[in-house]
């Protein structure tokens, strides 16, 4: 099980409170653009990269509209792993962006 979050809160939310951000993106499209301080494990890589994350840590995880990091959420919370779904991706997203 997983929790979600609309990228509007989530911009919200990190005024006030670090989060770790996990880009589930390719590669490509996170060199165009991100969230400050996100990692990236492309969704294609997860099943193989996900034992690099810490999982005594709790990860937000964004795409660009939701679907491949709900999927990312379902298959890391199935590992065991507290994390949360950004709802809407970087296509809702107004924040800060990193190249």
């Amino acid at each position: 099980m997983y929790q979600s979050i609309t990228a509007n809160d989530l911009e919200q939310e990190l005024k006030v409170n670090p989060r770790n951000i996990l880009d589930v993106r390719d590669a490509a499209d996170f060199a165009e653009g991100h969230i400050p301080n996100a990692i990236n494990i492309p969704i294609n890589d997860l099943p193989e990269k996900y034992n690099k994350l810490d999982s005594e840590q709790a990860y937000t995880i964004i795409c660009y509209a939701g679907g491949r990091s709900e999927r990312a959420s379902q298959f890391l919370a199935a590992e065991g792993f507290d994390v949360t779904n950004v709802m809407g991706g970087m296509g809702a997203w107004h924040g800060e962006v990193s190249k």
